[in-house]
């Protein structure tokens, strides 16, 4: 059994995502599984536009709704990447990273970490940016089913839910328009 760490802002939390997380739960066999929300600090801007405690809550309901048991904590970021995998560390704790990051394998793996790597998927899809663009654009249509039609190639249904539910995705349409990285 392993302890399998899964890193990353979730700005929203995406297919992408998902994937990674059922990797990690299939790749620690039984063991614990912990997603590190990154950015803590991070939330209302264009690039990350949901709080730390907003996005633990769309993994949350994705989680619950795919019967999927894990810990999701809160990471502060430094800005500072030699330091990052020991101060991340102290919050995430030990055990294998998962993800499809190369920026953060060759972090982890310097640091003498055990790094399973997933190979990305629809990455023209999944960008975040490309994903919080096409909530942009939604956060205008007042038609529930046209935004959960347009989003569910890109994002879980109950993220999409929460998105909706919690009235979500219009400060997407607050921010100026542009194109951001992750």
């Amino acid at each position: 059994m392993n302890r399998c760490i899964v890193l990353g802002r979730f700005q929203p939390f995406h297919l992408g995502h998902a994937g990674l997380v059922k990797a990690a739960v299939a790749y620690a066999n039984g063991g614990e599984v912990v997603v590190a929300i990154g950015s803590a600090q991070a939330g209302w801007e264009a690039n990350n536009p949901w709080t730390a405690d907003e996005r633990q809550a769309m993994v949350e309901a994705w989680a619950t709704e795919q019967g999927i048991d894990m810990t999701v904590v809160q990471i502060e970021d430094i800005n500072d990447p030699p330091n990052w995998v020991e101060h991340a560390s102290k919050t995430h704790g030990t055990g294998t990273l998962v993800t499809s990051d190369g920026p953060a394998m060759d972090l982890y793996r310097a640091a003498e970490w055990d790094v399973h790597e997933v190979p990305l998927s629809e990455r023209e899809t999944l960008e975040g940016w490309r994903v919080r663009q096409t909530v942009r654009m939604l956060s205008t249509v007042m038609d529930d089913d046209a935004t959960r039609e347009v989003l569910r190639t890109s994002v879980p249904a109950a993220v999409i839910e929460w998105l909706i539910e919690n009235d979500a995705m219009f400060r997407c349409s607050t921010f100026e328009t542009g194109v951001h990285a992750g």
